[in-house]
């Protein structure tokens, strides 16, 4: 009996038809999620007729290489195929309304994923479409990177319970998904950044709210050494997210004192992983003698996209339409 079959059988299903945020998922969903991804990782091959002939419309205005690459390998390795829609130019809603793109794709597709500046854009798709819709990363959000994200370190430490994360830079959109995210889950998060940059409250709060019921917490430092202080995982992304390159200059100033290097690894726990979404910026936000250490996880966490996302349109696609 496969995989597939015997998932349907226990009628496991998400509480929800859309990834549009993190806060979309319960605890309940990230556990099947994780013990689905699990078994997709490690059977792959039981899997190979799981979404047959299903097809994914995939709406990208920003570059990529591992949230394109692991959609197209991942629904083609399950027995469906994906077509590439490029906004880059025009951007989602200058040529036609976000609603009659959404109301077309549903009567052509099985399901969207979609990667736009405005988290708005990926909200409206959800709101006017009858398919399920996936955040492939927004202004706002970056739920697919987390769930990787939290996925490896339960690989790594073989559970959540007592796990300290430790995020050093800008307070953007991986910073809100791992901040909602490990809150579900039971992981502490604190964030080290610039005065000015630390990520919105409303997540924030939000992410208090959340940590109060599994018993985490939640932090916001300006002192990357004290933030790390503890942490098993430690991790940074770019200072200037896609968008903002206008900005490069004054940002390599104002966070270069929070750049991960050998000395701020060592005051985390030990034996603490280092993490990274990518793409990286050597030399700025992280030192090749950390990215490239044994330590670092930055592979095992784009490997992981692969095999969570695989199993998020095995949970959402299999369903069909609302």
């Amino acid at each position: 009996m496969t995989a597939v079959v015997m998932m349907a059988e226990r009628q496991e299903k998400l509480s929800v038809r859309n990834l549009v945020a993190d806060r979309d998922l319960t605890r309940g969903d990230l556990r099947l999620l994780f013990e689905l991804a699990d078994r997709v990782k490690t059977s792959p091959g039981s899997f190979s007729r799981a979404l047959p002939g299903k097809q994914l419309a995939m709406i990208f205005e920003k570059p990529s290489l591992r949230t394109r690459t692991t959609f197209e390998v991942g629904i083609t390795s399950l027995g469906g195929f994906a077509v590439y829609l490029d906004h880059t130019k025009p951007r989602l809603g200058e040529r036609e309304a976000v609603k009659d793109i959404a109301r077309n794709l549903s009567r052509w597709v099985d399901g969207v994923v979609a990667r736009t500046f405005s988290h708005d854009s990926v909200t409206e798709l959800a709101e006017h479409g009858s398919i399920p819709v996936v955040n492939a990363l927004t202004d706002m959000f970056h739920p697919c990177q987390a769930l990787a994200d939290f996925f490896t370190l339960g690989e790594k430490f073989g559970g959540f319970q007592g796990l300290k994360l430790a995020f050093v830079g800008d307070g953007n959109n991986v910073c809100h998904s791992l901040l909602i995210t490990g809150a579900k889950l039971g992981v502490s998060v604190t964030v080290a950044t610039p005065p000015g940059y630390e990520p919105k409250a409303e997540i924030v709060a939000e992410a208090k709210r959340l940590a109060e019921e599994t018993g985490a917490s939640i932090e916001l430092l300006n002192d990357p050494l004290e933030a790390v202080a503890g942490a098993q995982a430690v991790y940074t992304d770019v200072w200037a997210s896609m968008g903002q390159e206008y900005s490069m200059h004054l940002r390599a100033q104002v966070f270069a004192p929070y750049r991960v290097t050998e000395n701020l690894m060592a005051a985390a726990a030990p034996a603490a992983v280092f993490m990274h979404c990518l793409p990286a910026h050597r030399g700025q936000e992280v030192v090749d003698e950390v990215i490239d250490a044994p330590t670092s996880v930055v592979y095992d966490q784009a490997e992981n996209r692969l095999h969570v996302q695989k199993a998020l349109l095995i949970l959402l696609m299999q369903n069909g339409r609302a």
